[in-house]
């Protein structure tokens, strides 16, 4: 299993390796897949056009030489016999070109065999001589005497590669004495010529490429302005603040014409924009609403609420001969009233907080703050164990002591509330840091995504006359974010949760040593 392991892991580096460079060859952007298509077609174009151009040469030069071939006859290969002295003069069956092939077949076996070398014998022999007495004549291996016993005779000619020579195009006649005449020229000049004329086309091939993505590249560059002016909106556009507040998006792509697939595409996004900017409106509108409501909701209740609260804190000093169930209603009215006007507070703190109101701004100790609550917890939930981690010096920060306290003791409080008792909850205090982790049960997955919404609870099941109200967090999100700073969750290795309050408010010594 260990070895199969490292295979598979080998494998997928290999996988992951071989995406990498795949992904490094194929062009990203659509300009360079355009030019890149266009080079593309143009290479395979000119690659059609090299390949008929060659194609044609040759068939035209390889006619050519079956011309010279016809009009050559045979009596190249009848003069290695006759030696001259048959009915045609010596200087009419030798005159050959250099490079000339001729070869006699007897009965099928090749019995005479040269090849024109252009020296000064080529051009009269002495009377009395023979070809043999030349340097004309060549070796033919095995091979080479079996393909030239196959050219069929009186046939079209055909291209033979002869091991000394090289190739030849070669074709075959019959003599006067019913031998086998063969006559071939070479095709090396042929060869030649198409090397130069491929050599030829690489180059303009090449060239003309080059040229061709250049202009290409600035063409379609050209092309895709468009596009570049509708990206360029939909990134300014994506860096606004748009999850919250008053949002305007008056950005729009400029010169949509309508004629142009473009133009169609900077329109619709155009009338995309219009339409987000009215939904994010209303949204707005329908958010100022709700806070409006809330806080005067908030404000509303708190008259009734102290009238209530008053009226059973009177009776209960006055108990006189009130049955014992009535003075238990009146000890749970006033409990009760006591909790709703927190949370009446809660809701205006949160309505404060979301219009953007200002916090006080002045020194606060946060290692203060952490002993304070932490002896608060300590009395509230004995069961648990409470420690606390503090730095050496006193961290002093810029912000609203009162809200931030309220942060701190939300946190302990949601700690010893949705845990068992002898859980161990710490309070660790650093820069600009505050961190409250425990060693307990931990959130559920599905609930850990929304704890900071409002009226979010940890146990669903729980009577609304026990627990909390689910606004702890978030009131120590707002005044976090009302900081500058921010609040994450995250579950703690070995079960348990963390929470972190990162406060982007300066280090107020710092600040003030920095001060002129």
């Amino acid at each position: 299993m260990k070895g199969r392991s490292l295979k598979d892991r080998s494998a997928e580096s290999r996988s992951v390796k071989g995406r990498l460079v795949e992904s490094r060859l194929v062009p990203r952007t659509i300009r360079s897949r355009l030019v890149a298509g266009l080079l593309a077609l143009l290479a395979v174009t000119f690659a059609g056009v090299g390949l008929a151009v060659t194609t044609a040469l040759d068939h035209y030069l390889v006619n050519q030489l079956d011309q010279r071939l016809a009009d050559a006859g045979g009596r190249y290969a009848a003069s290695l016999e006759h030696g001259g002295a048959g009915p045609e003069p010596r200087g009419d069956t030798r005159a050959q070109s250099p490079g000339t092939f001729g070869a006699r077949l007897v009965n099928g076996r090749v019995t005479n065999a040269g090849v024109v070398d252009g020296d000064a014998d080529d051009e009269g022999v002495a009377e009395g001589t023979t070809p043999a007495d030349t340097d004309d004549t060549v070796a033919l291996t095995q091979r080479d005497r079996q393909n030239l016993a196959r050219l069929p005779v009186g046939g079209t000619p055909g291209s033979v590669r002869l091991s000394g020579p090289g190739p030849y195009r070669l074709r075959a006649v019959a003599g006067r004495d019913g031998d086998v005449l063969i006559t071939g020229l070479p095709l090396h000049q042929v060869h030649e010529t198409e090397n130069r004329v491929v050599a030829l086309e690489l180059v303009s091939f090449a060239i003309a490429l080059g040229i061709t993505g250049v202009a290409g590249a600035l063409w379609v560059r050209l092309s895709l302005r468009p596009m570049n002016r509708i990206a360029d909106t939909a990134e300014r556009i994506s860096a606004l603040p748009l999850a919250a507040g008053e949002v305007v998006l008056d950005d729009r792509v400029p010169g949509a014409d309508p004629r142009t697939e473009t133009g169609r595409v900077a329109l619709a996004f155009n009338r995309m924009l219009g339409h987000v900017e009215n939904s994010l409106a209303q949204r707005h509108a329908s958010e100022n609403r709700l806070r409006a409501f809330a806080a005067d909701a908030g404000h509303e209740l708190r008259t009734p609420l102290a009238t209530i609260r008053g009226h059973a804190e009177l009776a209960l000093g006055h108990p006189g001969s009130a049955p014992a169930e009535v003075t238990h209603s009146l000890r749970r009215i006033d409990a009760e009233s006591v909790r709703m006007g927190a949370i009446v507070e809660d809701l205006l703190l949160l309505a404060r907080l979301d219009a953007g109101r200002p916090l006080a701004r002045e020194e606060v100790d946060l290692t203060r703050i952490a002993l304070d609550c932490t002896q608060d917890a300590r009395v509230a939930a004995p069961g648990h164990h409470w420690r606390l981690e503090l730095p050496p010096e006193p961290v002093v920060v810029t912000g609203d002591e009162h809200r931030l306290r309220q942060v701190v003791t939300n946190l302990l409080s949601n700690a010893h509330r949705h845990t068992p008792e002898g859980t161990t909850v710490v309070l660790r205090v650093e820069a600009r840091r505050i961190t409250v982790s425990d060693d307990g049960p931990g959130i559920p997955p599905e609930l850990a995504p929304h704890v900071f919404e409002r009226f979010v609870r940890g146990d669903s099941s729980r009577s609304r006359t026990s627990g909390g109200t689910g606004l702890g967090l978030a009131i120590a999100e707002a005044v976090a974010t009302a900081h500058g700073g921010t609040v994450t969750l995250s579950p703690r290795p070995g079960g348990g949760t963390v929470v972190t309050v990162t406060l982007g408010c300066p280090d107020a010594r710092a600040a003030a040593s920095s001060s002129p």
